[in-house]
């Protein structure tokens, strides 16, 4: 009797295993039942140079004014010093900056999450940060650690529309799930974090505790619950077809690239309209900060198509 009550256990745990097995692989399945079950992976791409200067002076005065990039910065107290820089160097070129924290600190100005969760602390943040848009319809969602130049991600945006459901970045495949790296910045348009809010509030399609048995990184929960919504992550890249989002610091690049292509290293280590990097340490992107922004050979003249203004009274470089 013993034996026959000790199988059953055995057999009852086993099917509870596989039922939860089941249900995890299921999530991360191409077999999802959706409207987008069609769906093939695209690239989004910057615009050309010649598509940009084709257009009337009234459009591109448009389009340079109509873009904004409301910034979601991930903070903690631990990494203070990274707070401070962002604050102080690309956050300011952001048109709305909100630093969203764990828990409070002195001198830390952030939105006091009361959150531990990586996972949860970024869905309460992305939460906020539509409720608070505005007249916001783009989003960046980036951690302190991480270095953005936002006048290239703006050049990136101008031909798209917000009202689409845009969810991009640096993509990385794992299994059947394409997901949009965390540490090299996600960028969300207002459709795309509309139906993610919406989604937040379904526990069987975005569960708060996330999927299966095994906890997932908050990369790949948010790409799950993206593809619940029906939005599959792009890849962003420049019209050459070279990524914008960048998992590394330049000097990695660089000598990744001397080793990958040493007779042409320039060309073959990043972007030009590069819009992300991480690695730095906070003076690595102060050093960022001033060659990008402010070391400029003099006399020469820069032919791109548009200017991006800073925002009022944002104090920028």
């Amino acid at each position: 009797m013993q034996s026959q009550s000790s199988s059953f256990m055995k057999g009852l745990m086993l099917g509870a295993l596989f039922c939860v097995l089941l249900s995890l692989f299921g999530s991360l399945s191409p077999g999802l039942k959706s409207s987008t079950e069609l769906h093939q992976h695209h690239h989004v791409r910057a615009p050309g140079i010649d598509d940009l200067q084709r257009l009337p002076e009234a459009v591109k005065l448009e389009l340079s004014q109509k873009t904004q990039v409301y910034c979601a910065i991930m903070v903690q107290p631990k990494i203070l010093k990274f707070w401070a820089t962002a604050k102080d160097t690309w956050g300011k070129h952001c048109d709305k900056t909100e630093f969203y924290t764990s828990e409070s600190a002195n001198d830390l100005e952030a939105v006091d999450l009361h959150e531990k969760d990586e996972w949860l602390r970024v869905r309460k943040a992305l939460i906020h940060a539509f409720q608070n848009a505005g007249g916001m319809r783009w989003f960046f969602l980036a951690q302190a650690t991480t270095f953005a130049i936002i006048e290239n991600l703006k050049h990136l945006l101008l031909d798209k529309d917000p009202s689409q459901p845009f969810y991009l970045g640096r993509t990385v495949k794992s299994g059947q799930l394409e997901y949009v790296e965390y540490n090299s910045g996600v960028v969300l348009s207002y459709e795309a974090l509309r139906q993610l809010v919406n989604t937040f509030q379904d526990p069987l399609k975005c569960p708060a505790g996330g999927y299966g048995m095994w906890k997932l990184s908050l990369e790949k929960e948010l790409a799950l619950c993206m593809k619940y919504s029906g939005i599959f992550a792009e890849n962003g890249e420049d019209f050459r077809g070279n990524r914008l989002f960048n998992s590394q610091s330049v000097g990695a690049l660089i000598s990744a690239s001397r080793v990958k292509n040493p007779a042409d290293v320039v060309e073959s280590c990043c972007s030009d309209l590069a819009i992300t990097f991480t690695g730095m340490s906070p003076g690595q992107m102060q050093l960022m900060m001033f060659g990008v922004y402010r070391l400029r050979p003099y006399g020469h003249v820069f032919h791109d198509s548009l200017i991006f203004m800073p925002p009022e009274g944002s104090h920028n470089d």
